[in-house]
């Protein structure tokens, strides 16, 4: 199961702050592949894209949360230097950008501010609810703009993701952390079913190989102390899962 071409891995947040940095990632992601605006179509998913950061990242106090992990880690990689056979270098260097990227983020105006009085972005938000509300004719602003030299363009999207540096580069350290400090181990469900303790754990990763004649998905669902896996699938009106079901779980 470790060819990267032949399995997927599947994340189950168990805390809604896991949840909300596991959006939020997958939000910066997304933008990153999207900041090249040269039509219509890759700058309305890049706005849609961005109009959802803002309002996960005004749902919650996501920098104080970041900011106490960010914390909670330093503390945990330096109980790992007292013990044996470990490399104390890389520990003391995870432990410097953990705090230079704690610093950066506390320094940082709030989080989605730049981005949510952006005349441009703000007059794009205002359409988006609307179906079809962001043709030419609703928002000649946008229209202009896009006519734009690419430079100029570009330049733009830079600086609001460069804005957004500070939280992608700590959530970017928390959340590889958080996945690497555990291992996936190898697991069977019977007749699609498998349940278990979560232990005090914020993210569920399941490694599942994908078998074209048979696809299945994993329904999780879950919270720090125990979760549930039932296997589905794909094809909902003749697809089969099998009764024993091989695949690898991680509680980080």
């Amino acid at each position: 199961m470790s060819d990267a071409t032949s399995t997927i891995i599947f994340e189950h947040p168990l805390n809604e702050k896991m949840r909300s940095w596991l959006r939020i990632d997958s939000s910066l992601q997304q933008l990153e592949k999207q900041r090249h605006l040269d039509s219509s179509a890759s700058c309305l998913a890049f706005f849609r894209t961005i109009a959802e950061l803002i309002e996960i990242l005004e749902r919650g106090e996501v920098r104080s949360e970041l900011l106490k992990e960010l914390d909670r880690q330093q503390v945990k990689l330096k109980q790992w230097l007292g013990s044996p056979d470990v490399d104390t270098a890389m520990i003391h260097i995870l432990i410097e950008q953990l705090k230079e990227r704690s610093i950066a983020l506390n320094k940082a105006p709030r989080l989605s501010q730049h981005i949510k009085e952006d005349r441009i972005i703000s007059i794009v938000r205002q359409r988006l609810s609307i179906p079809g509300g962001c043709c030419s004719f609703d928002l000649p602003t946008l229209h202009l703009w896009l006519h734009l030299p690419q430079s100029v363009r570009d330049k733009t999207v830079n600086s609001w993701l460069d804005g957004l540096r500070p939280l992608q580069q700590a959530l970017e350290s928390i959340l590889g952390l958080i996945r690497q400090s555990a291992i996936f181990s190898p697991k069977i469900s019977h007749n699609g079913f498998y349940q278990g303790n979560a232990d005090e754990s914020d993210l569920l990763r399941l490694k599942l190989d994908v078998v074209l004649d048979a696809l299945v998905y994993p329904q999780i669902s879950g919270h720090k102390t125990r979760f549930a896996i039932r296997f589905l699938p794909m094809d909902s009106e003749h697809g089969v899962v099998p009764a024993h079901l091989s695949f690898e779980l991680a509680c980080c």
